[in-house]
């Protein structure tokens, strides 16, 4: 199963590709779709777009995780960032492929054990999962990573 992990948001949307075979997890692909704050707000919308088209295109996977929205301090902010989810939403419904979503503190639960988890401790337990020789430089590519590895985790759970 090959599944496709996406962090959204307006200005950085992460990916993160994993592979889980017979239950081996490996790293594939991930890496960022990020606007200019002069960009306009529709046309980084459209940035998110055209870039998470081109990735399920490129790396053609069975399914899809997505992070749910996060209620931080700025309720403005977290709208943007809903927009963003639903273009994520938008790309896996047009490519037909099954898309899950998972809270925050699920993720975290999953890849380090800790609901609370930081920043930091998220990529470094990536790293050690997917067997990377460094932790990816930019959290959106590693929060996309561990949300895919949650998806892994939790639909064997399922099954």
């Amino acid at each position: 199963m090959r599944v496709l992990g996406i962090d959204p948001g307006s200005m950085v949307t992460g990916y993160g590709v994993v592979d889980d075979i017979k239950g081996k997890l490996s790293h594939v692909a991930h890496g960022t779709i990020e606007g200019k704050r002069k960009d306009s707000f529709p046309n980084r919308l459209k940035l998110i777009f055209d870039g998470l088209n081109k990735v399920i295109e490129e790396y053609k996977p069975d399914s899809i995780a997505l992070e749910e929205v996060f209620y931080g301090k700025s309720v403005k902010s977290s709208i943007k960032i809903g927009e963003a989810r639903g273009i994520a939403i938008l790309c896996s419904a047009s490519a037909n492929i099954p898309m899950a979503e998972y809270a925050p503190t699920v993720v975290k639960r999953a890849v380090v054990g800790v609901g609370s988890a930081q920043k930091g401790q998220v990529g470094e337990m990536v790293k050690v999962i997917l067997s990377l020789s460094e932790v990816p430089e930019k959290n959106d590519a590693s929060d996309a990573l561990a949300i895919a590895i949650c998806h892994c985790h939790r639909s064997k759970s399922v099954i």
